[in-house]
């Protein structure tokens, strides 16, 4: 059995009038990431473990079906949580968690949303040059390792503003997550939200399923951790 092939299918799932052929690896790869979203929800360092078989898997899937700039994303994650892992293990000296959940401050906050912005904006009105970049640099890549890859043909972005608006965030909240930052869970509640409709209105309902669970998770994670925050005694929008 080549668990490692998306042709390789675990289950068809009724969808309407069509038929949803899960693989394995996406299988494995969906239940991973559920269970990183609510470990961290939780504030488990664990989480990392199943981010990285996450995001490994669905990086070879997106080498499957040819998605490259999506798979170079994936690297970024991977590099995200294997700092994550590090940032959310430390300790001081007397034992306790370096980092405690908090919210930013106003200066931190400001910046992150004044970059966000920008870069969104840039990412709209240029999201194809980028991402055609992107899997460019990725088939040169591979192929020095002898994968002979050609060149995948690219169609222009259906949705270039709601497009751009995840994949920054998305790099965004990975980021907050890894420092602890409350913020991140009001970003993935965002990004989850545009991700449901978006895919539903492609048709892609078993994701737009998968997106409904994680904004669950997502509200439940704000939740928590707005709590625990208070429990810091971080309050929202403090200058430092």
């Amino acid at each position: 059995m080549d668990f490692f092939s998306t042709a390789n299918t675990l289950v068809q799932i009724p969808l309407w009038d069509s038929v949803y052929d899960l693989s394995y690896i996406e299988a494995v790869g969906t239940i991973a990431g559920l269970l990183c979203i609510f470990l961290a929800s939780l504030e488990k360092t664990i989480n990392y473990l199943f981010g990285l078989i996450n995001v490994t898997l669905f990086a070879v899937i997106f080498f499957q079906i040819q998605l490259y700039a999506n798979l170079l994303l994936q690297v970024f994650f991977f590099a995200a949580n294997i700092y994550g892992w590090y940032a959310w293990s430390r300790v001081t000296s007397s034992q306790q968690a370096e980092l405690k959940i908090r919210w930013l401050s106003m200066p931190k906050a400001l910046a992150t949303l004044v970059i966000s912005v920008i870069v969104i904006a840039y990412l709209t009105f240029n999201i194809d040059t980028v991402f055609g970049a992107l899997a460019t640099w990725a088939v040169e890549f591979l192929n020095m390792f002898g994968a002979n890859l050609t060149m995948p043909a690219i169609e222009p972005d259906a949705f270039p503003f709601w497009d751009s608006t995840m994949t920054v965030l998305s790099v965004v909240a990975m980021v907050l997550m890894t420092r602890k930052y409350v913020e991140n869970w009001l970003l993935w509640v965002v990004i989850n939200v545009i991700s449901i409709v978006i895919f539903f209105i492609q048709g892609v309902y078993a994701m737009s399923l998968e997106y409904l669970i994680l904004l669950g998770i997502a509200l439940n994670g704000s939740r928590l951790w707005i709590k625990s925050a208070k429990e810091n005694g971080s309050v929202p929008m403090v200058r430092e």
